[in-house]
């Protein structure tokens, strides 16, 4: 199954950093986020990754590019000026995906239309959509099941958030209203990590849609939008102050998003 990410958002809220690389490669433990969320996945057992770059895209396409060159052994003769993965077996497995296809969505599209641009990257088939920066414990397997179960278009993680979110209400599992920038402490918001059917696409105009607005407005009231519900930890990094956050809980060796356990180099 194919992961999508969104990464080419602007990050205006985190310009301290994003004056020189996109949101997702602002780094918690030396690690950019987009790393962390697609370790999420991948202890999951995906690892097909679709990623929809824009703002400052460059910086993606050149990390990536990196950890192909550096994630198994190679074998560089000078003589033909060649390089070459080396026969010889990792001794170490490899913390990379194994496929990403990054692809350029441009720097002005919106959230949905840098979906809708991804569809011959999603191969017609059901697909997990997230964002390229916010971490959580969710158990995915138990996300992909709630989904299948419903037979709905679309399935979003609904978490926990106090502050400057809009809010979801849901009936028995049902999304009943999606309301963003809405300000409802205490309530369910939009935690993104969704499971999503083909079909959602054609819920999307163009490159100027919003997917939070119209497309998930519109699958609410046709009832084809389900929440699964996640009590447990959620954290976007929006703001200088939510990237220290993350970073002290990384620094306390025990971040509850981490759920993979094999080593990246001889590092945790």
């Amino acid at each position: 199954m194919k992961v999508a990410i969104l990464a080419g958002g602007n990050g205006t809220r985190l310009a301290e950093e994003t004056v020189l690389r996109p949101k997702p490669m602002v780094e918690i433990g030396g690690h950019p986020i987009l790393w962390h969320i697609m370790q999420h996945y991948r202890h999951y057992g995906f690892s097909d990754f679709v990623i929809a770059l824009g703002y400052k895209g460059e910086c993606i396409r050149d990390f990536f590019v990196q950890q192909c060159a550096v994630a198994g052994n190679l074998r560089v003769d000078f003589r033909s000026q060649w390089i070459s993965p080396a026969v010889t077996p990792q001794p170490y497995e490899s913390a990379a995906p194994s496929v990403v296809d990054l692809i350029d969505t441009g720097e002005s599209t919106q959230t949905g239309g840098r979906i809708k641009r991804l569809a011959p990257w999603l191969d017609n088939e059901t697909f997990m959509l997230t964002w390229g920066d916010g971490v959580s414990d969710i158990n995915l397997e138990a996300l992909l099941r709630f989904h299948r179960s419903h037979g709905k278009l679309a399935t979003v993680t609904a978490v926990r958030r106090p502050e400057r979110f809009g809010c979801i209400e849901i009936s028995e599992g049902v999304v009943t209203s999606f309301q963003e920038k809405q300000n409802k402490p205490n309530d369910w918001i939009n935690g993104a990590f969704f499971v999503l059917e083909p079909g959602v696409l054609d819920y999307i105009e163009g490159d100027s849609t919003q997917f939070e607005l119209e497309p998930l407005q519109r699958l609410t009231a046709e009832g084809q939008l389900m929440a699964f519900q996640h009590e447990s930890f959620w954290q976007c990094m929006d703001t200088a102050k939510e990237r220290q956050l993350l970073q002290s809980l990384w620094d306390s060796g025990n971040p509850p998003w981490k759920c993979w356990t094999y080593a990246l180099r001889g590092q945790e």
